[in-house]
């Protein structure tokens, strides 16, 4: 039987396993809408961190806390929404210190919308990028031949060929690991398009990878390939990436719309295995938007799109079901396991029953939501993501959020 065969085999197993186990959710009985009557203990502390001069603050989705304990790590869209193809020479990943001073920055011309950012236990510093460099045709132009919802009928860049490291600066080259890995990412086989899974888009050639930095900026690793793929390799629209205390990899992709899953690597970058599936059918995952890991080694996953937070062991069983933390676009879990979750779209119609959008705080023990940070934005009609969508907190317990359509950083400060 051939490796491809066996791949295939395996993967199909694993879906399985991962419907059986979603099939399976039960969420933690809690009255939701308490919720948003907790005390709110934090007070705003507006422009707390400076851009260098002549710089504008663009969407941040990625507020990471540095091995310090108190060092704030930003991802930053280049000045827009996905500014960085346009501006090649701008810095996205910034360091600031405990005051808000910038310490250094760096990554430009590698990342063309940063989305989630986590530093591991050694102080490196992982960045999703979910987006990528293909050309956009101009509002109304008729797409290109071929290219269906923008993505190239047919590429067969990568095919028979499993992505893994390129370390050392030479970003996006695909690794050969014996070939044939079909449908890594949860994906079958076929050609791209209209027709098949979406992969690289036509005329990319950066974006939807993960990169591993040192704090100093030196790239020690890339995992994906430049552009984009979904059918035979990865990634399309890695949201959020985290590594485990043993040197595990976990990546939660799928974005747009509904769909998604979580891939897991070794600690140097070989592929073992995804659970969940695309789809927001039993099996699968909808929007897998954001990651975490308390001290008994689960991983919480912000499902944004199924409006709860999943728990997981760190082989993809299903654990347990919270609604209480609402929608949920960022994750963090400190030392204490204290968990912070920023909830940045809920309303009526993508999350009935009453849940507000802000901060949620509260305990990766037992899921008791203890206090609440509400959304600053009053105007209406209110646009469809407002309040912190990236989250983090220091050792000193002082709160961070990273804004998409306010842009920029906010520091919540304990009263």
């Amino acid at each position: 039987m051939s490796r491809a065969r066996r791949m295939m085999l395996a993967l199909a197993g694993v879906t399985f396993v991962a419907l059986a186990a979603f099939g399976a959710r039960v969420h933690t009985q809690v009255d939701v809408k308490a919720s948003n009557d907790v005390p709110n203990p934090y007070q705003a502390i507006e422009n707390y961190f400076k851009l260098p001069a002549g710089r504008e603050w663009g969407s941040v989705s990625a507020v990471d806390i540095d091995k310090d304990g108190k060092s704030i790590w930003v991802a930053e869209r280049c000045g827009g929404n996905s500014g960085c193809p346009a501006n090649p020479t701008v810095d996205p990943i910034l360091l600031y210190d405990a005051s808000g001073k910038l310490v250094r920055h760096f990554g430009a011309g590698m990342i063309m919308s940063p989305h989630g950012i986590h530093v591991d236990r050694d102080g490196n510093v992982w960045v999703t990028d979910y987006s990528d460099n293909a050309p956009r045709a101009a509002r109304g132009a008729p797409p290109a031949p071929g290219a269906g919802t923008g993505r190239a009928a047919g590429a067969g860049r990568g095919r028979g060929v499993a992505p893994g490291v390129a370390p050392d600066g030479a970003a996006g080259q695909p690794v050969a690991r014996g070939g044939g890995q079909v449908g890594a990412a949860g994906g079958p086989a076929g050609g791209r398009g209209p027709a098949g899974p979406a992969g690289a888009a036509a005329g990319a050639t950066k974006g939807h990878q993960v990169f591993k930095f040192s704090s100093e900026g030196k790239l020690l690793m890339t995992l994906g390939m430049a552009g984009g793929s979904r059918d035979v390799g990865y990634f399309y629209q890695p949201n959020d990436v985290l590594v485990a205390p043993n040197g595990d990899i976990f990546v939660a992709q799928g974005h747009g719309g509904s769909g998604g899953t979580i891939l897991k690597f070794d600690k140097n970058g070989a592929f073992i295995k995804y659970f969940g599936r695309n789809g927001s059918a039993p099996g699968g995952f909808n929007v897998p938007h954001a990651l975490a890991m308390d001290s008994r080694g689960r991983l919480f996953v912000g499902e944004r799109g199924g409006n709860d937070v999943l728990l997981f062991d760190q082989d993809g069983k299903f654990l347990e079901e919270w609604k209480q933390f609402g929608r949920p676009s960022g994750l963090y879990i400190d030392k204490n396991d204290v968990l912070y979750v920023a909830d940045s779209e809920s309303d009526a119609a993508r999350n009935p029953g009453g849940l507000k959008r802000g901060i949620r705080v509260g305990s990766a023990k037992d899921g008791k939501v203890t206090a609440f940070i509400p959304d600053p934005w009053t105007a209406d009609p209110r646009p469809a993501t407002t309040s912190p969508e990236a989250v983090a907190a220091d050792a000193a317990g002082n709160v961070y959020g990273g804004q998409v359509t306010e842009n920029g950083v906010k520091k919540y400060a304990k009263k």
